[in-house]
């Protein structure tokens, strides 16, 4: 059963579950950690922070966030697949992996990219926990917040790019949440708001989507 943690003591709580995990690994198989939910939920923050807590407390860490390997607006579950069967099983076992990137500006491929492992891979983004990645995920964490909440921050961020694709993204986002179950999967799940608003319900397994997605 997922631990439910506050988004005030979640970096703690995460890094203390990876430092954890360090203790003893084989030096050529990193740590695998997952930071999944829906757009908005406070995933890149959490993952950011974690990132720094762990190297100030001397691990190497190497991010790989999932919004460089999107294929378009319409990728989450292309990307989802090639990371779990692709680009994990190469960094699980200690090799570089690439994959191609996608230039969100000009709506197109960009460059091929490289990824090196080190002690800790940290996967940032929603899809990361998805069925074809679990076997190598050795710490999936589910970020929730709000519908509300999700959806301001989304357009805060990126309002002027995500708006004419909200409910494009959205429908994936809802799929991916009926099809994959990650929360079913996580072993921590951290509830973040920042504003007014009851604490957010767990988002549905099995069902129709709960709210409003956000940019990835």
């Amino acid at each position: 059963m997922a631990e439910v943690v506050a988004a005030a003591d979640a970096v703690a709580h995460v890094s203390a579950r990876v430092r954890g995990l360090l203790v003893g690994r084989d030096p050529d198989s990193p740590v695998v950690v997952a930071v999944d939910g829906r757009s908005g939920s406070g995933k890149t923050t959490l993952a950011r922070r974690v990132t720094r807590d762990l190297r100030d407390g001397g691990a190497a860490v190497t991010v790989l966030h999932l919004d460089h390997v999107y294929p378009g607006w319409d990728g989450l579950s292309a990307a989802s697949q090639h990371l779990g069967e692709q680009l994990l099983p190469r960094l699980r076992s200690g090799l570089t992996a690439q994959y191609p990137s996608w230039s969100w500006v000009r709506d197109r491929p960009g460059p091929q990219v490289e990824v090196r492992p080190s002690q800790v891979l940290l996967v940032d983004g929603v899809g990361s926990g998805s069925r074809a990645s679990r076997r190598w995920i050795d710490l999936l964490v589910w970020v929730q917040a709000p519908e509300p909440v999700r959806h301001r921050r989304a357009m805060t961020r990126d309002g002027d790019t995500y708006a004419p694709h909200w409910r494009r993204w959205a429908d994936q986002e809802a799929l991916y949440l009926a099809s994959e179950c990650p929360l079913e999967h996580a072993h921590v799940v951290v509830t973040t708001a920042d504003g007014p608003g009851a604490e957010p319900r767990p988002d549905p397994c099995g069902g129709p989507s709960s709210g409003v997605g956000s940019a990835p």
